[in-house]
């Protein structure tokens, strides 16, 4: 029999404001520690309400874990639109941003499943890492794809269930089912969470200047004030909102579009191709994008002291002029030599890897199966490319402020010459 203290229980539950006026106006907020689920079609409003309550966390002064699928530039711009400086929050580490790579690699398996809740346990790993109040997940829908619901369902569950647990408020998003099967998923995994917010957005046909349709909000446990149901607009600087006049004689005006605020440029990810291998994943990132996720890192490291290394290796030219490997190939090598959670990236003849676990082994072992995945296992062969691939090994410390100055230290030209030693030097 499990026995709860009352007082302790009462004292426990509180809401807090959820960025959405609708929700705070009818409901007093959301729950602290609860689940929700918003669920809506493209174009709706579902990233600017998710940003709506990240913002809302970041004005409390509470961490907000945002995962996304989106480019660093396009969240910004997003955000922008209301209003919403979202780099100084990030600045301040009351707002931290996941990239989130999509799992295609995974519905190519002959069993996805396993694959799959490897995704959802790397959402635990990390929430475990920031100890945020808040977590933002835009979108799941991706992540979804199970053969067997019953398998998805209670994966899911114990997702939410760890983070429940650690009183963590949390928001997950997912596309408006367009299939029976689809509608199914939904419906089996939103039947878990405190309560759900739908969208579902009108065509005004350029009557009317905002998008805009149908919100309505629909608790599954608690919120006893029940469900509401409303008109609702997107509107620059409000984002989603219910509080607008109902004048219909608005009509479509072609103006100048507003002003963005400056932002840094962040490009897209590059596509790296990679073999055909039955279980092959994509860790390699751009720069700009690989220094959002390293300022992650220096910031889990100064909160909680969590070490990392930043590994680099770099190719003399010699091995190229030579045909013994090209920097593509050393690449793949690197890449077949890490796992999905550590962070590769390319910069010129250099190959820099995030070790997520940062210990002296880990390093070690990186090493050693760099060297046992060259292309060619002919003795002389290696012996000869061990020679001609140098490594800089660095663990961050409390020199480095953010991702700028690591990277800085691992590749200016000074560290070229001092630093770098061949690979046979660390392996034997």
């Amino acid at each position: 029999m499990l026995l709860m203290k009352g007082d302790t229980m009462t004292q426990g539950i509180r809401k807090i404001l959820s960025g959405f006026n609708f929700i705070d106006k009818n409901w007093g907020g959301i729950y602290r520690g609860g689940s929700y689920m918003l669920i809506g079609p493209r174009k709706s409003g579902r990233t600017l309400l998710g940003l709506q309550i990240a913002m809302e966390s970041a004005k409390a002064n509470d961490v907000c874990l945002y995962f996304t699928l989106m480019r660093p530039k396009d969240l910004m711009i997003q955000a922008a639109s209301l209003n919403f400086d979202i780099q100084s929050y990030m600045n301040q580490n009351l707002i931290i941003v996941v990239r989130v790579a999509q799992p295609v690699e995974a519905y190519e398996m002959y069993n996805p499943d396993d694959y799959l809740v490897e995704y959802f346990n790397d959402i635990i790993t990390v929430v475990d890492g920031y100890n945020p109040s808040r977590i933002v997940f835009d979108e799941i829908t991706p992540f979804v794809g199970f053969r067997n619901q019953d398998y998805l369902e209670h994966t899911f569950l114990r997702t939410i269930e760890k983070i429940e647990d650690r009183d963590i408020t949390s928001l997950f998003i997912i596309g408006e089912p367009a299939t029976q099967k689809t509608q199914e998923i939904v419906e089996g995994l939103s039947q878990y969470v405190t309560a759900k917010i739908i969208l579902k957005k009108e065509s005004n046909n350029g009557r009317e200047r905002y998008q805009g349709g149908i919100v309505t909000i629909s608790p599954n446990v608690g919120h006893t004030e029940g469900e509401f149901t409303s008109e609702y607009r997107i509107e620059p600087n409000k984002g989603v909102t219910t509080e607008f006049s109902l004048d219909r004689t608005i009509t479509q005006t072609f103006e100048e579009p507003p002003m963005i605020p400056k932002i840094r440029n962040f490009s897209k990810p590059t596509k790296v191709d990679i073999p055909n291998e039955p279980y092959a994943f994509s860790n390699v990132y751009n720069y700009n994008d690989f220094l959002l996720i390293l300022n992650n890192q220096i910031a889990l490291y100064k909160s909680t002291g969590q070490q990392f290394n930043l590994v680099t290796f770099k190719l003399e030219p010699t091995a190229q002029m030579r045909g013994l490997l090209t920097i593509t190939q050393l690449q793949n090598t690197i890449r077949q030599s890490t796992s999905k959670k550590d962070k590769i990236c390319v910069v010129d003849n250099k190959i820099v890897v995030l070790l997520m676990r940062g210990n002296l082994k880990s390093v070690i072992d990186l090493m050693t199966n760099v060297a046992n995945n060259l292309p060619s296992k002919d003795p002389s062969y290696v012996s000869a490319v061990q020679d001609l691939i140098t490594i800089y090994n660095l663990e961050v410390d409390e020199r480095f402020e953010n991702a700028e100055s690591m990277m800085d230290a691992v590749l200016s030209s000074e560290m070229m010459t001092n630093a770098f030693q061949p690979l046979n030097k660390y392996i034997g």
